[in-house]
């Protein structure tokens, strides 16, 4: 088993992203809610206490028994595990009488201490915290200042417990990587040795062992994290995977003969499902967002169950489920508040009663195409941008029929083939192009025309928790834009959204 760092979440936006840089550096590591700590293994080699948006002085304020943590690991608090640690042991917090908020330059920095090693004077730090350790307990000591805040960075002395008062996981900390490398490699003494390579051995030969010689039934999607999964299971089961692929109506152009035919070059055993029609029926008059997708949810495990019965003694439904997803689901708050359905179909009927398998569900988006890089898939797919299970049924605001479909097929594919000719396709991490239920006046020619407006939609993120919109040249846009209106009938007006995320979302529906 690896060697792991435990992360304990107390509710901070930036707790996955402590999680992804400790990974950069090779190092395994899980994230746990601060109620539910998992049983300590002799290959936990250290813990990272969160941030939070709770106040320590608050009288329900999450706490955790660190005499427990901090007597048998290396600990390190992170702006609210900072305060806590302070705060548990008899130190002062208080509410911050200035703003600290945003960067700021270390001035005074111990870099005789292992967690400070490396670190520059001025060294750039990002903060954000509302309160403040205004006195620290007689065995702290202070390993690091800025010109406005005495405690930004200490050590309990006598043992291997650390506070810092800034975000190191932020790109706004300059030497941020640093710091954790200090403490996860130095301090905790990991080897560095978990990687796409080590993860492919391990991942595939504890799939052989844990399957034998079990069926297993998986929904690909032509998206990255199906794909991955299924060629992890195949290179362990081989032909005793059955891939499913079903064709939504919903799809990209040319989409579902394309990744057939790809899928069929992996040597994966897929079947195809062409069913069309019994989306479009089940769609018809809906334009709720949240009906149209229970609608397409609910024959999509119809038509999957239909066919997984056609499939003698099956015991296993494997799924692409990553890590963001497992997280979400044991999250400090439990589940977030439904704000929509999933956009990707999950789960099966009880009455199916099979057995779950998800080799992906430890692993981050970029660390799954890493991972299909080490498997050998082709970059068309691993490429590819995450496309939501509803498909083009939520990119076609209002009532879905084949007509509109047809319209919004053919402009996205002139966006996405321009987006890839002019080189900006690997550049964003995601784009569409989504059919407003609006018409608007044109002229074309000397004709007035009356048809519909679509608006394009290329945004930049690293998961997609967070994005903003693309800066893509005028002159792209306005190519683009002309291509679409020229040889696509029914459309006569093409707008670009430049809307970020927050507040407003990557999909429109």
């Amino acid at each position: 088993m690896s060697e792991m760092i435990l992360i304990l979440d107390f509710g901070s936006q930036y707790t996955q992203l402590i999680a992804r840089r400790v990974r950069e550096l090779n190092v395994y590591c899980e994230i746990h809610p601060y109620n539910h700590i998992p049983e300590f293994t002799d290959n936990v080699k250290g813990v990272i206490l969160s941030g939070s948006p709770c106040s320590v002085r608050d009288a329900d304020a999450p706490a955790v028994d660190l005499k427990e943590l901090t007597d048998r690991l290396p600990v390190l608090g992170v702006c609210y595990g900072a305060q806590l640690i302070a705060h548990l042991n008899g130190g002062e917090v208080l509410p911050s009488q200035i703003r600290e908020y945003g960067r700021a330059k270390l001035s005074k920095v111990d870099t005789h201490n292992e967690l400070m090693k490396e670190m520059s004077l001025n060294s750039q730090v990002w903060m954000s915290h509302a309160d403040t350790i205004a006195a620290l307990p007689q065995d702290f000591e202070v390993i690091a200042s800025t010109p406005t805040v005495d405690i930004v960075a200490f050590k309990v002395m006598g043992k291997e417990t650390y506070g810092i008062q800034f975000h190191p996981e932020v790109t706004h900390s300059i030497e941020g990587k640093t710091v954790l490398r200090n403490f996860v490699v130095h301090i905790c003494q990991c080897s560095q040795d978990w990687t796409p390579d080590i993860f492919v051995e391990t991942t595939i030969a504890a799939l052989k062992e844990k399957l034998g010689n079990d069926k297993v039934v998986l929904g690909l999607s032509g998206g990255v994290d199906s794909s991955v999964a299924a060629t992890l299971i195949h290179r362990a089961i081989g032909k005793n995977l059955h891939c499913i692929f079903v064709d939504n109506g919903l799809l990209r152009k040319n989409e579902f003969e394309d990744v057939l035919n790809s899928y069929k070059g992996m040597g994966l055993n897929v079947k195809g499902v062409d069913a069309r029609e019994q989306f479009y029926q089940a769609l018809a008059g809906q334009t709720d967002p949240e009906k149209k997708r229970k609608a397409i949810g609910k024959v999509f495990i119809d038509v999957f169950d239909a066919e997984a019965h056609s499939i003698e003694n099956v015991s296993w439904l494997g799924q692409g489920t990553i890590y963001p997803d497992v997280i979400e689901s044991v999250s400090v708050k439990g589940p977030s508040a439904t704000i929509k359905s999933h956009h990707n179909v999950g789960g099966l009927p009880d009455y199916m009663k099979l057995k779950v398998v998800e080799p992906l569900n430890t692993l981050f988006k970029d660390e799954v195409r890493l991972v299909g890089k080490t498997l050998g898939i082709d970059d068309t797919i691993l490429g590819r941008h995450p496309f939501p299970g509803p498909g083009l049924a939520i990119r076609i605001l209002g009532e879905i029929n084949e007509e509109r479909v047809k319209i919004l097929q053919e402009v996205d594919y002139i966006f996405i083939q321009s987006l890839k000719a002019s080189g900006w396709y690997d550049k964003v991490w995601q784009a569409g192009a989504i059919l407003l239920p609006v018409q608007s006046v044109g002229v074309m020619g000397d004709e007035r025309t009356y048809e519909g407006v679509v608006s394009l939609r290329a945004v930049s993120s690293v998961d997609g928790m967070t994005a903003d919109w693309s800066h893509l040249p005028y002159e792209l846009l306005g190519d683009i834009s002309n291509e679409i209106i020229n040889k696509v009938k029914g459309v006569n007006r093409v707008v670009y959204d430049i809307s970020t995320k927050p507040p407003a979302t990557i999909e429109w529906e």
